[in-house]
């Protein structure tokens, strides 16, 4: 039988609508690059773990989104450039990422990652701003909660919300007008039955990359409010999604993008 050779997985997916919300999940990926994947020590599962998986496909209705489709692991796109390729175990999770730590080539391949990311995001951000004058970024995550095993107890929900917003970056009195009522609106929604543990700064506090390169580059017009889901709508040990909580977890982004563009027209 004829073989073929493995298509190189893209760096990003990208969609383009004419609207001031866009939505990124940066950290959705699991592809790598030829020379990143003979050079990586950690196995598929070991990433998956914490990658951000499904995430891309809860943003998949707001007309403007973003999807990282390479690893964190080979560079993260939520940390700067001269931290994103995890050269220590210290940096990721006390993970043994590399064979060797990547250099050469290798390595400037994976800064032209970056900076493209980057180079990318704000020339779309800059026409969005053109166009609308202000928008706002929700920068999807996941984070885990069964780090002792899948079997074993969880984090307390007191240190675990369902949905962590993370503001550390944002001018936070300047975005007031949007960003509580969006949180009030978020408690409410109804998500299978239920009502969402949302809070403020509690497990995470939005001091990724992205976020900081909104409120640098953008003050005035830019709020990008990093939401990190608890994962509770997957099997965090085997990646499995609960499809009618992954369902829910879409809708609830939906409603977070709608209330946002109200609250946005309604202080212009």
């Amino acid at each position: 039988m004829e073989k073929f050779e493995q298509p190189t997985p893209p760096w990003w997916i990208v969609q383009r609508g004419d609207d001031p919300i866009i939505a990124t999940a940066i950290h959705d990926g699991h592809g790598l690059g030829a020379q990143a994947s003979a050079a990586m020590s950690l196995d598929d599962p070991g990433r998956l773990r914490e990658e951000d998986p499904h995430t891309g496909q809860a943003i998949v209705d707001i007309p403007t989104h973003v999807i990282a489709m390479r690893s964190r692991f080979e560079a993260d796109l939520n940390r700067g450039l001269d931290t994103a390729v995890y050269m220590d175990p210290s940096q990721s999770w006390g993970l043994h990422v590399w064979q060797t730590p990547p250099a050469g080539e290798l390595l400037r391949g994976m800064h032209d990652y970056h900076r493209g990311f980057y180079r990318m995001m704000g020339e779309m951000l800059d026409s969005v701003v053109a166009r609308h004058g202000r928008f706002v970024l929700l920068d999807v995550h996941s984070y885990n909660h069964r780090r002792d095993g899948a079997d074993a107890p969880p984090t307390p929900q007191e240190d675990a919300p369902d949905v962590n917003i993370g503001t550390f970056s944002m001018p936070r009195d300047h975005w007031a007008f949007l960003l509580d009522p969006l949180i009030q609106s978020m408690s409410a929604f109804d998500f299978n039955g239920r009502r969402l543990d949302v809070r403020e700064n509690i497990a995470f506090q939005g001091k990724g990359e992205l976020a900081r390169f909104v409120h640098e580059r953008y003050p005035e017009s830019g709020c990008a409010i990093a939401l990190e889901f608890k994962k509770f709508y997957m099997d965090e040990w085997t990646g499995r999604p609960y499809q009618d909580e992954l369902a829910a977890m879409r809708a609830f982004i939906n409603h977070a993008a709608a209330q946002a563009r109200t609250l946005l027209a309604g202080a212009a």
